[in-house]
């Protein structure tokens, strides 16, 4: 685990702080409107609502923006455990696979509760010098509880040499 974790996690669980980190980092987040509901070691919960700049032409939410809740909520819990880590360590999305199961109207939470065999797959990179991926599930359930769309990102992690 990350010594750093907690850090950036009172970075990200600050409302303006957040904000501010998505309008310099991920400005297409900022202006699709994702919020971080939560963010620990274990899991993260990405929100997003139904609005007019999100939508697509059948009066339901784009799936790049789904995707890109749903990445956030695997990659937030990745960058915790990489933020300031000496050696760095270097992460990339490798793959992606989706499944819709349902228009996405409203309010749309995406939860990932694979933190810790991130943070495992991080140490693992650490530990042997060599890359290390992982898949990552992310669930988007709308405010019923129902599954609206699934998916699975595949995150490569490397360590940095030491003299770079």
């Amino acid at each position: 685990m990350n010594a750093q974790f907690p850090k950036f996690q009172k970075i990200i669980n600050h409302r303006l702080k957040f904000r501010f980190f998505l309008f310099q980092k991920l400005p297409a987040a900022w202006i699709a409107g994702l919020r971080m509901q939560q963010f620990e070691a274990t899991q993260a919960i990405v929100t997003v609502s139904y609005q007019w700049l999100n939508q697509n032409p059948f009066r339901s939410m784009y799936f790049a923006v789904q995707s890109m809740a749903a990445e956030m909520s695997t990659g937030m819990l990745a960058f915790g455990q990489i933020y300031q880590r000496n050696p760095s360590v270097s992460m990339l999305v490798v793959g992606m696979e989706a499944k819709f199961h349902k228009k996405a109207i409203g309010k749309t939470s995406f939860i990932c509760k694979e933190g810790l065999q991130i943070a495992t797959a991080i140490e693992d990179a650490l530990y042997t010098g060599e890359g290390q991926t992982i898949k990552c599930y992310s669930v988007g359930k709308n405010q019923d509880g129902e599954i609206v769309s699934e998916f699975w990102f595949t995150w490569s992690f490397k360590a940095k040499s030491k003299s770079a």
